[in-house]
């Protein structure tokens, strides 16, 4: 399925956005999750500090 995004993201519109992939530490656990989200290239930095907020 990765592949298939990446494809689609080259052509046309697609070039429009980005995959922004964000780590964080579970407190319980301590080990690292990371989320992957696909936004327009105008709100890559929303994403970025919206997963800070989490």
């Amino acid at each position: 399925m990765a592949k298939k995004v990446v494809a689609t993201l080259k052509t046309g519109k697609g070039k429009e956005y980005s995959k922004v992939i964000t780590m964080a530490k579970s407190p319980k656990t301590g080990a690292y999750t990371f989320k992957e989200v696909i936004v327009h290239n105008d709100h890559i930095k929303d994403a970025i500090n919206a997963a800070k907020a989490q």
